[in-house]
């Protein structure tokens, strides 16, 4: 099982020397992969909630968010061999043509490093900054990756679709990654776990009891039989957001959350599920406030991977 860490990229550890520092640490460690997550704005009145806390509110830590990609392409530049990878980028504020051009430009700068996260969204407000769609977005998600795909693997490449229109060009460079970067999906609805299944390279959860996380990728692995596809070629990578506390958590306690012991039972039960890879998230542990106890808790959880 590989093991990943989300770099500092939210909150006030959001600065180009933190970024290497973590991203370096990372390496030395032996971390498999480099992760960056997405979020747009932080809305004074939100039109619709949170959907990762108790009251619905927005975390303090998102009034301060690097772009993703321009993070991960800085990032590639400080280090050799570690994976980049996106969790998630949201396809509604995209277009798939300039971001296949963004992603190509990563790939082969990095020496074919990115693995590319994709996910829906879910604020009304992010949706509307974006210019995005107010609905249809399974239907959009389904060209988005068609396109993706026609001009990371065909040359020329075309495209005509509801959404997208790409009349038949050449769009070079191509990937170092043959066919392509993989294409995980943060997918949870029943027709999302279809497109994951047809379309995609594997599943990027957060959140999921181990029982459920284990249900949900048997049921992606048979629609992408039923697909034609390999099943086993579709790959379980499990975000873990890290909530480090001194004494255990005996009630109520979500994945990832506890002491290191408990968090380390957690781990060993997605090798028990087959994960392909686990990475780690403190940016809303306290651990997650600070430099010094971001890089020891990096090294605390490479030992249980």
């Amino acid at each position: 099982m590989r093991a990943g860490f989300i770099l500092p990229q939210i909150g006030p550890l959001g600065r180009a020397d933190n970024l290497v520092k973590a991203a370096q640490r990372a390496e030395e460690l032996g971390y498999d992969s480099l992760w960056v997550t997405e979020r747009l704005l932080w809305p004074l009145k939100p039109q619709n909630p949170y959907p990762a806390t108790p009251d619905g509110s927005l975390p303090e830590q998102y009034k301060h968010s690097l772009d993703p990609l321009e993070t991960l392409t800085f990032v590639a530049a400080h280090t050799r061999k570690i994976a980049l990878g996106t969790s998630v980028l949201d396809i509604p504020y995209y277009n798939p043509v300039m971001l296949a051009r963004r992603t190509t430009t990563l790939d082969v700068l990095s020496g074919g490093r990115l693995r590319l996260g994709l996910g829906l969204g879910w604020s009304k407000d992010e949706y509307q900054a974006a210019g995005a769609p107010a609905k249809n977005h399974g239907a959009l998600a389904e060209e988005f990756l068609q396109v993706l795909k026609a001009i990371w693997t065909t040359d020329p490449a075309e495209f005509q679709g509801q959404f997208f229109t790409l009349p038949k060009s050449i769009i070079g460079p191509k990937p170092v990654q043959k066919p392509h970067p993989p294409i995980y999906l943060a997918a949870f609805a029943p027709a999302a776990l279809n497109r994951l299944a047809r379309l995609a390279d594997g599943w990027n959860p957060v959140g999921m009891p181990l029982e459920a996380m284990a249900a949900t990728m048997a049921q992606i692995r048979q629609m992408a039989r039923d697909a034609g596809r390999d099943p086993a070629s579709l790959q379980l990578i499990v975000r873990a957001n890290l909530y480090v506390t001194a004494q255990p958590i005996t009630q109520n306690r979500f994945i990832f959350s506890g002491t290191l012991e408990q968090i380390k039972e957690d781990v060993e039960g997605c090798r028990r599920v087959n994960a392909n890879e686990v990475f780690f998230d403190c940016i809303f542990s306290p651990d997650g406030n600070s430099m010094d106890r971001l890089l020891s808790l990096m090294r605390q959880v490479r030992a249980f991977v």
